[in-house]
């Protein structure tokens, strides 16, 4: 091989791995150690759905504030998760749940975010169509429970409590039924412009016994993101019958695990 050719070669090789790491998500890395937590809700739901992890972050000297998602639309979601963001004092971690996993794709862009944790959580890829992703995994049942009156939806009782909160007591479940908030059938189909999980590290909660998001589509968002994974023997609703688990994973993302 001539000088000329060897050089080449290097050239080559050093082009290869640069685009190669560009291309891969975010590798886990030590978290950054910060005080600020904002958390979304998915569909059906609303900031009371964190209540059982709040307290638990809060006994940690973390501030936490919980967004009240509209559920109107993708861009109103995230306006007001950007909302939230602005109001924060330093760095931050963003955690979502279920469907909020495609807002903090989005919002988490920003500066401020150190990290994302994404409980059971939706994470798309930019411009990614979802409806069509989810699809190649068998659907959980309670899909089937979706009813939509003048373009919202809401799940009905009998498929809330049986696969939305299964897992969750039946009394908690019957009040979380009663305020879930109305969600707009569009945002299902919503497209981000951008996947924050490319270039920050993330955290992943799966439920093993979701009926609502299949926990092998959950498998294979968190491994395509490259993110430190648990597993969690619960219910879409972890973040309510295994609250100490999930804020965990969220003390950790935070950097206030040794």
């Amino acid at each position: 091989m001539t000088k000329l050719q060897i050089v080449a070669a290097l050239a080559a090789s050093v082009f290869a791995g640069s685009f190669g790491a560009l291309a891969t998500p975010a590798q886990a890395a030590a978290p950054v150690k910060v005080k600020n937590v904002v958390l979304v809700h998915g569909a059906w739901a609303d900031g009371s759905s964190w209540s059982e992890v709040i307290p638990r972050l809060q006994a940690a000297g973390l501030h936490v504030t919980a967004v009240q998602n509209p559920l109107t639309s993708l861009e109103d979601s995230v306006a007001a998760t950007r909302r939230a963001l602005a109001q924060q004092d330093g760095p931050t971690v963003l955690v979502a749940h279920s469907w909020g996993g495609t807002v903090i794709s989005e919002v988490g862009t920003d500066p401020k975010v150190t990290g994302l944790v994404y409980i059971a959580a939706r994470a798309p890829d930019a411009g990614e169509d979802f409806v069509a992703l989810s699809q190649k995994f068998p659907a959980g049942p309670a899909r089937a429970g979706v009813q939509e009156h003048d373009g919202f939806t809401k799940l009905s009782e009998d498929a809330f409590l049986k696969y939305f909160a299964n897992g969750v007591d039946r009394k908690t479940a019957e009040v979380l039924y009663a305020v879930q908030w109305p969600t707009a059938a569009s945002i299902f189909a919503g497209r981000t412009t951008a996947a924050a999980w490319h270039s920050k590290p993330s955290w992943y909660a799966v439920s093993k016994q979701d009926y609502t998001i299949n926990p092998d589509l959950e498998r294979f968002l968190a491994k395509r993101m490259n993110a430190t994974t648990v597993e969690l023997d619960a219910g879409h609703l972890s973040l309510v019958s295994q609250a100490d688990k999930v804020a965990d994973l969220i003390l950790a993302a935070a950097g206030q695990h040794e």
